[in-house]
């Protein structure tokens, strides 16, 4: 089961994946404290789809498991896995560790 620290590497590294199609303005910040979607967000909704595409492919591709991100789960939770990127990494966890519990 990946550490919590592995999964915000990769989600990190899907950041650097996404700031490279941005200008210098628009970039996402590697923190896990910002905003990513909603009030404030730096993301409008395209954005947040491209950024969890490339936080998909960077979890299969780091940590060799491949998992959806942008599922009805994520959809019916009361406070939205996509606010931040410290709620990202937390979602991403907990799918991992149902993944490797089925």
């Amino acid at each position: 089961m990946p550490e919590i620290e592995q999964i915000t590497r990769s989600v990190f590294n899907a950041i650097d994946d996404f700031n490279r199609q941005l200008p210098s303005d628009k970039k996402v910040k590697k923190a896990t404290d910002i905003t990513l979607f909603g009030k404030n967000g730096t993301l409008d909704s395209l954005g947040l789809v491209n950024l969890i595409l490339a936080a998909e492919q960077r979890i299969e591709q780091d940590l060799g498991i491949p998992i959806s991100i942008a599922d009805e789960g994520a959809m019916s939770q009361e406070k939205s896995p996509f606010k931040t990127v410290g709620t990202l990494v937390n979602y991403i966890s907990l799918l991992l560790k149902e993944k490797v519990n089925q």
